[in-house]
């Protein structure tokens, strides 16, 4: 079934959009809602509604707007407890109860607490439409259809009833939105026509780690919306939504210089470093060096005064800062200096929404023109459903490359010597891989790298020796009498004088 009124009150369609009170939701709405219409909001209870809810009528009280809010469900107090915690102050607020404490004590009203299938459903309507015309609100929340779906006791009369609130709506200048808390049986899709849009809210228990969140618009009027979920969390001050990133969206226009990595021989090895707007992934056992390699990048970047975003997932920042250390790396007066953004990630509290959201902000607000991944193991791990982590990591890593920043990543694979296995193939994502291998030779076991695949430009195809040391990353000759490189059993069968000396300088 459908309704006639969405063609009402024509004039309005030039009307500019009015904020929801979310910056995420205004943004994956192209701007917000349009003014005058119904919406409903649904979602399980805990998902968020009420917090959103305020959150519009909040704006509208911020743009000197008179609001209304309308509750079967909750009271004055327990939504001014909600509003204290968040910060925010109901004053300008009209919360109308329907359901009051004091009524349920009156055994001469029917308005009851614990039968409310004893009141008119009738009267309830009336009583909304009576404050609305007295107080003649720009917004409405209507707090929730859960409790009209039980006055009315058949989907007929329920649907008679929101259908007279939606036609009594369009006779004012009013936007509302309903909330429901889906306990009507599966497949009851009657709110979801007779509203001009559904937005839905849920809440999502994963195995371990913080519970996650996420939104959808399923329907929206006349609007061009980002579609797909959008993880978000509620926390002081309202919902933090972080829309799906688009990266055709995000295209600006940069210069694909080559930029140096710090180390002379494995610039010739890159053939002259990592242009801008491209990503590189370092691949290799645990302990092999790639995040030694990736610091050395970030430190290279710092010295030419670039913003840098060091995202870690496997290791606390302090090891790491300690690690660097040793390596003559110092980052703490890169951090001082506020070029190197060392972020701690723990991929049991962060949806990967989030994660998202902390890499643009730090392209955006911080201007990093170097973004590292340490590693995307952790990252693996913070994915509710692996299946989609490549997608979303090709969106990154094409929003990046958009922006013309150079992106790292590391991923370790299992084992550490014999065979090795990749727990995700993201290899041809990459725009350049650098394999690190150990290997042996006379007793002693060294490490190896080789730039295996580089798509802009020329790259030198050697295998050559590298060690960890006080002075930084040295990178050796390259090495002819190499074998089972990429077996993963490598065996250096030539003249020990080509090898790096002074082997107990390595910093393991």
């Amino acid at each position: 079934m459908t309704d006639s009124s969405d063609l009402s009150f024509n004039a309005d369609d030039e009307l500019p959009r009015i904020s929801t009170g979310s910056e995420g939701l205004d943004d994956i709405l192209g701007g917000g809602l349009d003014a005058n219409r119904m919406y409903l909001y649904e979602g399980s209870p805990g998902a968020g509604k009420t917090t959103i809810a305020m959150q519009f009528l909040l704006e509208g009280v911020r743009q000197g707007e008179r609001v209304l809010y309308v509750t079967l469900s909750e009271t004055k107090q327990e939504l001014e407890l909600v509003a204290k915690r968040h910060g925010w102050s109901l004053e300008g607020v009209d919360v109308f109860e329907l359901v009051t404490p004091e009524d349920s004590l009156d055994p001469e009203l029917e308005l009851t607490v614990l039968h409310p299938a004893e009141m008119e459903l009738s009267e309830t309507t009336q009583q909304v439409f009576d404050r609305v015309t007295q107080t003649n609100p720009t917004r409405v929340i209507f707090d929730s259809l859960s409790e009209m779906r039980l006055l009315a006791q058949s989907p007929l009369r329920y649907r008679r009833q929101v259908l007279a609130l939606k036609h009594f709506f369009t006779t004012r200048r009013c936007t509302v939105i309903l909330l429901d808390d889906q306990t009507s049986e599966l497949g009851d899709l009657q709110q979801h026509s007779i509203s001009h849009g559904v937005v839905m809210l849920e809440q999502l228990a994963i195995d371990y780690g913080a519970e996650r969140r996420r939104l959808r618009v399923v329907k929206m009027r006349g609007i061009q919306f980002r579609g797909g979920y959008h993880d978000f969390v509620i926390r002081k001050g309202g919902l933090q939504i972080f829309p799906r990133l688009i990266a055709s969206e995000h295209h600006s226009n940069y210069i694909g210089e080559a930029a140096s990595c710090g180390n002379a021989a494995l610039d010739t090895m890159l053939g002259g470093g990592l242009e801008r707007g491209t990503n590189a992934l370092f691949v290799g056992a645990a302990g092999v060096g790639k995040s030694s390699l990736a610091l050395s990048f970030a430190v290279a970047a710092c010295k030419r005064g670039e913003q840098v975003s060091f995202f870690v997932f496997d290791e606390n920042i302090g090891t790491l800062m300690a690690r660097g250390r040793s390596l003559g790396l110092d980052v703490e007066p890169w951090v001082k200096q506020g070029l190197l953004h060392l972020q701690q990630v723990d991929p049991a509290e962060l949806s990967p929404g989030e994660f998202t959201a902390a890499v643009r902000r730090g392209v955006e607000e911080q201007g990093s023109r170097l973004v590292i991944l340490d590693s995307l193991n952790g990252y693996l791990h913070a994915m509710p459903d692996g299946r989609f982590l490549i997608l979303q990591m090709h969106e990154l890593l094409s929003y990046l490359g958009q922006k013309g920043v150079i992106s790292i990543m590391v991923l370790a694979q299992h084992g550490l010597v014999g065979p090795m296995d990749t727990p995700i193939d993201i290899s041809y994502l990459s725009d350049a891989v650098i394999m690190l291998r150990y290997f042996e030779h006379a007793g002693i076991v060294r490490r190896a790298l080789s730039v295996v695949k580089k798509r802009s430009g020329r790259h030198e195809n050697t295998v050559r020796e590298y060690r960890l040391s006080a002075s930084g990353v040295q990178v050796g000759p390259p090495l002819s009498h190499f074998s089972g490189i990429l077996s993963g059993t490598p065996e250096y069968t030539g003249d020990a004088t080509q090898l790096l000396t002074d082997e107990h300088d390595n910093a393991h």
